[in-house]
């Protein structure tokens, strides 16, 4: 039984000790009962509200948030197969090494790129809170001490491409700056400037398991694909490790993402600075126009006295 059975089985235990059923409880927090259903059966990931409400509701003692915070829901989050096929490798991985195009990876996202990316085609804020809670996640393994090793080579779109806002940028290229501190963790950033670098044709992993199997993995429009083929795996192995060999060093990349940083810092205060002036420009039309619309009393002036002859 993994944690988000174990969640589920303990709300289950709460809710039938209070004598309450699954539409009761749904009503009290409040939600839909086939979320509650859905919790208890784990094929559902909670949002922290409902862990909390759940609490209070059952008198728990705040037990349900206290595992819900420390639940991996990553593999429990409703995925297309491939997805999960591809949630479960990174819950083993031993090794591994990424190319990406335009946007980020999803191991490097910070919450507020992966809230943003999301909300693109997600229309239920629902839905994209439990798929930020559910990358977050997956990145825990990574960022902990010992984690498996991770080499991403970025092209320069991903820097380039806004997703967000500039500050959003901002903040995730600073992210990029820290997690690539970390002893498990390098990151190379493929220039635009650089033509001659051989790149993949589009954005891959190169999956190491425990087992000494490894995976080549990409994605079309709508789909992951595998292959462990091991003539496919080392052709693109060795595409991918002159890519390294020839892009810039990850100290190198550290400077571009650097200021690729600064550049949105200044745009962004640029734009607040713009916004400013666009509010003062604002305030003194509309002084102006109160000032027009104002109405006009006669104003009585003294008559000047006539001399005496």
């Amino acid at each position: 039984m993994n944690s988000a059975e174990i969640f589920g089985e303990l709300l289950r235990h709460y809710r039938e000790a209070a004598f309450l059923t699954q539409e009761a409880l749904a009503k009290a927090i409040p939600c839909d009962r086939s979320l509650v259903a859905r919790v208890e059966s784990a094929t559902r990931v909670p949002q922290e509200p409902f862990a909390k409400k759940a609490d209070e509701v059952l008198g728990t003692g705040g037990v349900l948030h206290r595992l819900w915070g420390r639940i991996d829901w990553y593999p429990q989050v409703e995925h297309p197969d491939w997805f999960k096929r591809r949630a479960e490798m990174d819950a083993e991985t031993t090794s591994l090494r990424e190319y990406q195009e335009r946007v980020m990876p999803g191991l490097l996202q910070t919450e507020d790129y992966a809230r943003a990316l999301f909300g693109r085609r997600l229309e239920k804020a629902e839905e994209v809170e439990e798929r930020v809670r559910a990358r977050l996640s997956r990145q825990q393994r990574f960022l902990a001490d010992g984690g498996p090793f991770y080499f991403a080579v970025l092209d320069e779109s991903c820097l380039r491409n806004v997703v967000g806002s500039a500050a959003v940028m901002r903040d995730q290229c600073a992210h990029l700056l820290a997690v690539a501190q970390r002893p498990n963790i390098r990151i190379q950033v493929a220039p635009a400037c650089l033509p001659r670098l051989i790149r993949p044709n589009a954005s891959m992993s190169l999956i190491e398991l425990p087992d000494g199997h490894r995976w080549v993995y990409s994605e079309s429009l709508d789909r992951g694909h595998f292959n462990d083929d091991p003539a496919v795996y080392q052709r693109h192995s060795q595409t991918y490790d002159v890519l390294r060999a020839d892009a810039p060093s990850a100290q190198e990349s550290a400077a571009v993402i650097r200021d690729v940083m600064e550049a949105y810092e200044h745009h962004d205060q640029a734009r607040t600075r713009r916004g400013q002036v666009d509010q003062e420009q604002l305030q003194r039309r509309q002084r102006r126009q109160l000032h027009r619309n104002r109405p006009r009393f006669p104003r009585h002036r003294p008559r000047p006295r006539q001399q005496e002859p």
